[in-house]
């Protein structure tokens, strides 16, 4: 296990997790990384950690850098346990580190693994000199937890956002040109539809204060690190974060008999005699977080279902319960189904939609 530069002395610790296939409740098909960065300078600084079952590994790499004794911070940008899961083990071997984290990091790393640590609390604007290097910080809560922060080198340019910017893809190359361009934006897209899409107005404050900092590097806590297609990801970013939509329509459905499939079907068609691309995306063979990837930015969402006693099929209530919680906005809605007897499913379809904000067709 070796650490790989990203800068003059600093090195990419994290670990690879090259097998997980759901994370968050949403499909990994490319596995993850969990990213933590190594800051060689009077006061050897840790930016994150990693799941605790990754622990040896990045051990492994922080040590192909220095003896791991020889830390004096770990920066806890998030305390969520794939970030910091690995804190524990540290404290314990190593006693004399010193941990960072904003207000509700504190707190949620005390409760969480029951610690009496005595954590260094900071808050936007706050700083640490570790010798040549400043790091700044910047607090951003619900981006996506309420303890969220960036850690700002301006030596460096370079901004360690956490899960700010992230991708899951478990990957040897580490920057955003040694991999497919696409790929990475895709999988930008998935991550940002599937945990961050509800925060979107923090977003665009973080979009704001980012904006004032001089970045030549954006190195996030999961997957590829941005250097060469910075403007594309904060261009992307900044399309997401004020829901803006192109002109596509997503048909979402399940079927009992095929009736529902048949309406599905030619609502698509009559899209695309508009002039309208539309994607047909059936709940029995698409997952609900790759519907999501797909719902970012199309304005015109449609969901069909058969009535089941008196009610909505499961595969479309389970659906609708997930977008309803990420919160897409400005979108056009339309409910459709097909039925036997009661009907009720186009009703509820309609209730998720308008709670959801949607201008129904």
């Amino acid at each position: 296990m070796r650490a790989i530069k990203i800068k003059e002395g600093i090195y990419w610790v994290g670990a690879i997790d090259w097998g997980v296939r759901n994370f968050h409740g949403y499909l990994t098909h490319r596995g993850t990384t969990y990213n933590s960065y190594l800051i060689i300078d009077e006061k050897i600084t840790l930016i994150d950690t990693v799941k605790a079952n990754f622990y040896e590994e990045m051990l492994g790499r922080i040590k192909s850098v220095i003896d791991p004794s020889k830390i004096n911070y770990i920066v806890s940008n998030h305390a969520e346990m794939d970030h910091s899961g690995s804190l524990p083990i540290f404290k314990e071997t190593y006693r004399d580190i010193n941990i960072i984290a904003s207000p509700n990091g504190e707190k949620n790393l005390k409760k969480h693994y029951n610690s009496d640590w005595n954590l260094k609390v900071v808050n936007t604007g706050d700083s640490l000199r570790i010798g040549k290097r400043t790091l700044q910080f910047v607090l951003m809560p619900m981006v996506h937890w309420p303890d969220s922060m960036a850690t700002y080198i301006g030596e460096e340019k370079l901004l360690l956002p956490n899960d700010a910017f992230g991708q899951h893809i478990a990957s040897s190359e580490r920057f955003d040109n040694q991999f497919a361009r696409d790929i990475v934006c895709e999988e930008a897209a998935k991550y940002y539809a599937n945990i961050v899409l509800p925060f979107s107005g923090q977003v665009n404050n973080v979009l704001d204060y980012i904006s004032k900092l001089k970045i030549e590097m954006i190195a996030p806590s999961h997957g590829i690190i941005w250097h060469s297609y910075l403007d594309t990801i904060i261009g992307l970013y900044k399309k997401w974060a004020n829901n803006a939509t192109d002109e596509k329509a997503i048909v979402i459905y399940d079927s009992m008999w095929g009736s529902t499939e048949i309406i599905a079907k030619v609502i698509c068609n009559v899209f695309e005699c508009n002039g309208i691309p539309s994607c047909l995306m059936g709940l029995k063979v698409n997952h609900i977080s790759d519907i999501m990837t797909q719902i970012l930015t199309a304005k015109y969402i449609c969901v069909g279902s058969s009535t089941l006693n008196n009610n909505l099929l499961p595969t479309v209530s389970s659906f609708l319960t997930y977008m309803n919680g990420l919160a897409p906005k400005n979108r056009v809605g339309l409910a459709f189904g097909s039925y036997g007897w009661s009907g009720e499913a186009v009703r509820k379809i309609e209730e998720v939609m308008n709670n959801c904000g949607f201008k129904m067709m």
